[in-house]
């Protein structure tokens, strides 16, 4: 018999986008506690995130094809990126780097990831996992970016402090998976 708490997120639709940051690794097993925790998670990968992780890791872990550029697959007449939009109860990006948070503090819908973030917005919550180096996360630009983003009503998790891919220390650290876990369901659940 299974745990009803692992199926915490049961019926929802989750769009999980990547961008290119180390911390993709990760999202391999966000992937996986989605989909065992119910939900229905399709993928979109930005060509950076690819440099990272591969599809068919995200593929056999959702059971779902990935989603790799703006016109790869279309449902009948309507673009796919306005389709998974509309299915979707959440848009998750993880990591989400500065030149995510830039393009979408501005409008910009340049890839498959920016053109699924803003055609969702309004339509379902955004969930971004910032993860960069510190000096990135504390400049002007990107803090004026995440203000702009809540304002617009993103939420964010993260990041966390510690120890960072390129060696250093300090914020910029993708928040860790039961964090994004928890900001997740607690979204949703008040939706």
């Amino acid at each position: 018999m299974s745990n009803p708490s692992t199926h915490t997120l049961e019926g929802k639709e989750i769009l999980l986008c990547l961008t290119g940051g180390i911390a993709c690794y990760k999202v391999a097993d966000l992937a996986s506690k989605l989909t065992q925790r119910g939900a229905g998670v399709t993928c979109a990968m930005t060509q950076a995130a690819r440099e990272f992780l591969a599809p068919l890791t995200l593929e056999v872990l959702t059971n779902r094809p990935v989603h790799l550029g703006v016109f790869d697959r279309v449902e009948t007449h309507r673009p796919e990126h306005i389709a998974l939009s509309d299915r979707a109860d959440l848009v998750l990006i993880a990591p989400a780097t500065a030149n995510c948070m830039a393009k979408l503090a501005n409008g910009i819908a340049d890839d498959v990831v920016s053109t699924l973030a803003l055609s969702a917005q309004g339509s379902c919550e955004i969930l971004l996992a910032p993860a960069m180096n510190t000096r990135m996360w504390d400049a002007p630009a990107t803090q004026r970016n995440r203000a702009t983003l809540l304002e617009d009503g993103v939420h964010l998790v993260g990041p966390a402090e510690g120890h960072l891919a390129c060696g250093t220390s300090g914020v910029g650290r993708m928040a860790e998976v039961v964090e994004i876990l928890a900001a997740a369901e607690a979204l949703l659940s008040a939706s």
